[in-house]
């Protein structure tokens, strides 16, 4: 994190650690039969590395794309945003499910299943204006209706995943 780096793949690992890195998302990428020979030969000259300045190099995240959906969801319906935001101007029925792989709000009661972080990112919340969820799950970490039932059942919530567990708290 201090070097601010993205890691978007890995090449070398061995099936253990490929099976681990496309779980985490990332790509698995094989050396070039170039650069993997010339890994594998000694040089016979070695000349001195040049000096080179390091520079700083700021990625700026990229904004998440955003799915809107102007209804209620109903009972039965699934909805995913692959790579997006989720946006409900409505309720989430029970037996609905509302899946992101960012954010989601529910502008309305969320008595489904609401699923953000789809894709491992435990940085994404869940907004609605009416907890009274089946399940809410921040990248695969979930808690169910029975969990959910104390202070902030049937009022304006937003769960989020904090330290090692989820957090409930008021949507100010």
């Amino acid at each position: 994190t201090e070097l601010k780096l993205v890691l978007v793949g890995v090449t070398g690992a061995n099936a253990e650690q490929k099976t681990a890195a496309q779980q985490a998302g990332l790509a698995v990428l094989q050396a070039g039969k170039a650069s993997a020979a010339k890994a594998t030969e000694p040089s016979a000259q070695t000349a001195p590395a040049a000096a080179v300045k390091p520079t700083q190099v700021v990625v700026q995240p990229q904004p998440m794309d955003s799915k809107i959906v102007e209804q209620n969801v109903r009972s039965g319906q699934q909805i995913y945003a692959k790579g997006a935001d989720l946006i409900i101007k409505g309720a989430v029925g029970a037996g609905a499910e509302v899946i992101a792989d960012g954010n989601i709000h529910i502008y309305g009661s969320l008595r489904g299943k609401a699923i953000a972080g789809a894709s491992g990112d435990s940085s994404k919340r869940i907004y609605c204006y009416n907890m009274q969820a089946e399940l809410v799950s921040i990248a695969g970490n979930y808690w169910l209706s029975h969990s959910l039932q104390g202070e902030f059942w049937g009022k304006p919530a937003c769960i989020r995943w904090q330290g090692e567990s989820l957090v409930i708290s008021e949507l100010v």
